[in-house]
């Protein structure tokens, strides 16, 4: 086969890559080694935190807003929801990470926010056991995104646009000459111009020299002690990232008819590095769930610290915890290294990749996901 343009892996970014390249008139071809919107890699879990005032780099809030763009259009075409503004807390002592990265996010990128005392969030949301310091920056454009619906959506938009896409189909190799890229699977070539490479935690398997860790991280759900309880509803229990004194901190959000209150464990180190292709899929109910329990134990005394739904999912780390999107060299585009923090800037990321690979001009300035920076 000859096309334009090959993808590599259609989770998060390479769906929306794909999505936006076919948006442009490009012949382009999209592979995936599982199944669409799958439950192997890092695209799944049902929802995925969406904020506007990003902690973790000012830079990051001109995509989640193209993304948000990007989303409410193709929601109006498809009569579907893939972000709910409910809003976010980010949560702990004024000089934490999360209170100052979204001051400073907000700040620069003109991102308005709402700042609460230690008694204002008390008297808003109680269901907090709130430490004497903390205090949040309350973020009114953010919520939550949904995850296995977005990825599918983005891949039939593409289709529907006049994308070519191989599901259950592994690539086996990627050679790249002077005049040309060739994607090697078991039973077809396809011979490009350009590739994008967005495998996820394999990205590092498809470009060896591409530093990067993938990170087993289960996800889990829980309820409320008293099931006839509304305090952690979602409108109730909006998305929030809350920093406890010891670095430690809990992320998540609250329930809906579709999907339970959400909580996940930053900090704790472990399962790091793994081989994908291995990744213990297992839940150790002592190792998985006991650390987060007791966190949920005492920072939330009326949700019942006992899971009641959870599986696998993986996070792959870049080296400072950004992520790796752009030109790899004349023919190689690659996205990946999400460090945690990736779904919700995917349809964005996929607006800019689809510009860096047609040599349009960025919408935004991409020089700190730039993958050559290391």
């Amino acid at each position: 086969m000859r096309t334009d343009v090959v993808v590599v892996g259609l989770g998060a970014f390479g769906s929306a890559a794909l999505w936006r390249l076919a948006a442009r008139g490009v012949d382009v071809v999209g592979i995936e080694r599982q199944g669409i919107g799958h439950s192997f890699g890092s695209s799944h879990g049902t929802t995925r935190l969406f904020r506007v005032a990003c902690m973790e780099h000012p830079g990051l809030t001109a995509i989640a807003r193209k993304s948000l763009a990007l989303w409410t259009e193709l929601g109006e075409r498809t009569g579907t929801t893939y972000v709910r503004q409910t809003g976010s807390l980010n949560v702990g002592a004024a000089e934490s990470r999360p209170v100052t990265g979204a001051r400073q996010a907000a700040a620069q990128a003109g991102a308005p926010t709402t700042e609460l005392t230690h008694g204002e969030l008390r008297e808003r949301f109680p269901q907090y056991n709130l430490a004497a310091d903390d205090v949040a920056v309350w973020d009114p454009g953010a919520g939550i995104c949904y995850a296995e619906p977005t990825v599918r959506a983005q891949v039939a938009e593409a289709q529907r646009l006049g994308a070519t896409v191989y599901p259950h189909t592994m690539v086996t190799a990627i050679e790249v000459g002077p005049d040309s890229v060739t994607v090697r699977t078991p039973t077809t070539s396809i011979t490009a111009d350009q590739v994008v490479i967005s495998a996820g935690a394999w990205l590092s398997k498809l470009v060896p020299t591409v530093t990067l860790s993938p990170r087993r991280t289960p996800l889990f759900w829980f309820q409320p002690k008293d099931p006839a309880s509304d305090a952690f509803r979602l409108e109730n229990f909006p998305s929030f990232i809350w920093e406890f004194a010891d670095g430690r901190g809990l992320w998540g959000h609250g329930s809906d008819e579709d999907f339970g209150v959400k909580v996940g464990l930053d900090g704790a180190e472990r399962d790091r590095d793994v081989d994908p292709d291995e990744l213990d899929r297992y839940i150790h109910p002592r190792k998985d769930i006991g650390e987060l329990s007791a966190a949920i134990a005492t920072a939330f005394p009326e949700l019942d610290p006992e899971p009641v739904k959870l599986m696998p999912c993986m996070v792959t780390d870049s080296l400072d915890g950004q992520f790796l999107a752009g030109r790899y060299d004349e023919r190689v585009v690659i996205a990946g290294g999400d460090s945690g923090h990736g779904f919700k800037h995917c349809a964005g990321l996929g607006e800019l990749l689809a510009q860096i690979t047609t040599k349009e001009t960025p919408y935004a300035d991409v020089s700190f996901v730039d993958p050559l920076r290391f």
